[in-house]
């Protein structure tokens, strides 16, 4: 008979660790959400900021900045070697 090894759980995000640049760009885009909800709250039925401006900043707060405080990763710099 083999003997039940305990197995440790597979970690799906072990990889994601988040750092000050991932909160401070996921910060950015809440900030940016934010201000275009204000924006189209504060405007008129047929204003700029209402039907352009904060639509467009939406999409950019959720589509881009959001996903990117996600996705991003601070590269990683290799060791430089002496060439003697």
């Amino acid at each position: 008979m083999a003997k039940n090894k305990k197995q440790k759980p597979a970690a799906i995000f072990g990889d994601w660790d988040f750092t000050r640049t991932n909160y401070l760009i996921f910060l950015g885009g809440i900030v940016i959400i934010i201000l275009a909800y204000i924006i189209m709250a504060m405007g008129g039925n047929d204003s700029f900021g209402t039907l352009t401006l904060a639509p467009v900043m939406l999409v950019i707060g959720y589509l881009v900045v959001i996903p990117l405080a996600i996705l991003y990763r601070p590269r990683k710099h290799a060791p430089k070697q002496d060439q003697a």
